[in-house]
Formats: structure tokens, sequence, C-alpha cells
């Protein structure tokens, strides 16, 4: 665990400025606001990852969104969709809290550290290819960071699938060809390159993919609590963490 590099790291994110068009809608956002947050100073900037930097499992999705994570500076902080994936983190064991509101609201997690491809909220959240390959560079130092303790990466979402798969070639595992597809549920393993020997190494990696936590999934029943419970169970376990697929609420000791 080298957790000065991965911090050293989340800063030069924030301060990334290579995306114009992302650079000005994420300012811009910021400037403007929403009129529910018109008390709220945006971060307006790359948000990092946020967790342990001895995670086990890594949970990848696909941007911030103009008024959660681009507002709140963390990841999936302020939005329905952070709401709903922080809820289930707590239900299983792997956050200490239910809720995230802010980036100082005492949230801790549990084994468990949240990322995404692109770092920046997008218009519409949608990157364009070339801003998810400019982005890429990011998680590809993130992993490496994480090699030696990541066991499972669970993917939330079709683009972020796509966005990862290169990431994890390049960070030292093996990505099969053809390429794992997407799906709910889906689970591959990717062999770590050497052997998967342990230590500087690091061990092969359960992937795992999952329906994304999206307002239009979540509404629409298309992704349930129950289901995002069931999918976070099964990762967690992979990646050696105690969780329990219950919305009991209960945090478990970590």
């Amino acid at each position: 665990m080298d957790s000065d590099a991965l911090t050293g790291l989340d800063q030069r994110i924030a301060g990334c400025r290579a995306c114009p068009r992302l650079v000005d809608w994420r300012e811009e956002v910021a400037r403007t606001k929403r009129a529910a947050f018109a008390d709220w100073t945006y971060w307006g900037r790359p948000v990092p990852g946020f967790g342990p930097a001895d995670a086990r499992l890594l949970i990848v999705g696909l941007a911030p969104a103009a008024h959660g994570g681009n507002r709140t500076g963390r990841m999936f902080t302020g939005d329905r969709s952070g709401d709903v994936l922080y809820r289930a983190l707590y239900d299983v064991g792997l956050a200490s809290q239910p809720t995230a509101v802010a980036a100082d609201d005492g949230l801790e997690l549990r084994g468990v550290r949240v990322t995404s491809p692109v770092h920046c909220a997008p218009p519409a959240n949608k990157p364009t290819p070339e801003e998810r390959d400019t982005c890429r560079p990011w998680l590809v130092q993130e992993l490496r960071l994480l090699r030696p303790t990541l066991r499972a990466v669970l993917v939330l979402g079709a683009f972020g699938w796509q966005a990862a798969l290169p990431a994890f070639a390049a960070a030292g595992w093996t990505v099969p060809r053809p390429r794992p597809a997407f799906g709910h549920g889906a689970r591959f393993t990717l062999a770590a390159e050497g052997g998967g020997t342990g230590g500087g190494a690091g061990q092969d990696l359960g992937l795992f993919g999952c329906f994304h936590v999206s307002q239009r999934n979540t509404f629409t029943g298309r992704l349930t609590p129950e289901m995002l419970r069931e999918v976070l169970t099964t990762a967690a376990r992979a990646a050696g963490l105690p969780a329990e697929n219950g919305a009991t609420g209960a945090p478990r000791a970590g």
C-alpha cells in the first residue's frame, strides 16, 4: 500500500485540464450552479477516486455528475446514483454510513475504492471516445498503485466496461480475446502477468459487471437494490472482503 503515491495521483488528477470541452463544461456548471445548490461553492474540477489505498475491491463508474461529484468533489457524492450505490455498500457492510452528501461528511469505505474512467463531468453524461482515451492513463496509474492488494473490480455499465478493459491490460493483467462481454452479473478472471505471484506483481483479478446505478436504471427497475446488493456481495467476497447480502444497514468491523 502506498497511500502517499495515491494521494499524489489524486492531486494531479484534480489539476488536469487536458480536455477543453470538459474543462469548459465543468467550470460553466460550477459558475451557474443549480438553484437547489445556489449556496454551494462547486468543486468544478476533475474528481479523483475515493477510498483506501489498500482496497481489495475497486468500483468503476462512468464519470462524475454535473451537480453531484462536480459539486462535492467526491465520486458518487451528492446525487441520486450515489444515494443508491452508497446505501447498498452500507447494507452489505462496506461503508460506514448509508449516505454521501459532502466530501467532509465522515463517510469511510471498508476495503473498497470508487473511481471512474473519466474524471470530469461531461455534457449530457456522455464523454467522447477521445476524452475517454485521454483520461485512461489516470486509471492505469491508479490500478498500478492498487495492484498489490486489488483482487476484484466491479464495473458499472457498458461504457465503463469498454473504457476499463484497455486500462486493465496496461496495468498488468491479461484481457482475453475476444474481449469479455459486458452484462449484469458477468464474471471473468483476468490473469496477472508474471503468474500472479503476489506482492508488487499483483494477483489475478476478478472482473464483475453490473448495470449502472443511473436514475434511468433504478427508476425503471432495471437495477433494483436487491440486484445491486447481490453483485456487490459476490464481488466483495471474491476480493476477500466480509460482506452480507441483506438490507440490515449493520456495519461490519473492517
